[in-house]
């Protein structure tokens, strides 16, 4: 029975049509493709993109899969803890490189006071993920690719916890598929690096890293000289 004076809430008819299997995995598969595919190799691309520009940078990295891995196996998931500039790298590249200009929008469920600023109880909260990652006051030379400033700890984790710049996002609704997609761009990267020999095409001078106008994408397509590194075994799958 209600009090006196209490304001009720009316109960809301939900009309739930549960999903077929063929719908749920057409949902799930989406969820990967969007969350699980895109972000890695965005930041892959951007970092082999940088890297190549910067031959040291290049060559500190294959420097570092060689010691760990060597040359008569493939990078294992195993091997990531030793893997630290690689990481850094790609860590850099989330950084400097979002996928998106915002993060997934949210909505405050109570008034909060967050730097100074008021945000009133169902505001619609958007994060900037450039103008997190490229905040001066935060980094230094922002808008400089340097793996080296990640290097602080004694492991390098892609996700950033501090939101010092969003990689998978953090807390209650981060995305839980951080370690998949962290594994994904870092397997990607280390064996890019490891199986290949990278440099900029001879009729170019150096990599273009434009934007595309409407993407944060690299505005024209990465083009590169590559050439084969290990075993001709090793690049046949099993």
């Amino acid at each position: 029975m209600p009090i006196e004076g209490e304001r009720r809430v009316p109960r809301l008819k939900v009309n739930y049509k549960p999903l077929n299997a063929t719908e749920e995995i057409k949902a799930l598969t989406a969820d990967l493709i969007y969350a699980a595919v895109d972000n890695p190799s965005n930041a892959v691309e951007w970092a082999l993109a940088e890297m190549m520009n910067e031959p040291d940078m290049l060559r500190k990295a294959v420097e570092e899969v060689d010691r760990v891995v060597g040359k008569d196996r493939l990078v294992q998931e195993s091997d990531f803890p030793l893997l630290n500039y690689v990481k850094a790298c790609a860590r850099e590249a989330f950084r400097l490189h979002p996928i998106a200009p915002f993060n997934l929008p949210h909505v405050s469920t109570c008034d909060t006071t967050v730097a100074g600023y008021f945000i009133p109880k169902g505001t619609h909260v958007l994060l900037s993920r450039i103008g997190l990652g490229r905040n001066p006051k935060v980094w230094d030379d922002p808008l400089k690719f340097r793996p080296e400033r990640h290097m602080g700890s004694a492991v390098v984790d892609l996700l950033e916890t501090e939101l010092r710049f969003i990689s998978f996002s953090t807390g209650c609704r981060g995305c839980m598929g951080a370690p998949l997609g962290t594994a994904m761009t870092v397997m990607l990267l280390a064996r890019l690096l490891q199986g290949f020999n990278w440099s900029v095409p001879v009729d170019l001078s150096s990599i273009d890293l434009s934007e595309s106008p409407n993407h944060l994408f690299l505005a024209k397509a990465l083009l590169a000289q590559t050439k084969p590194r290990l075993a001709a075994h090793l690049y046949t799958p099993h």
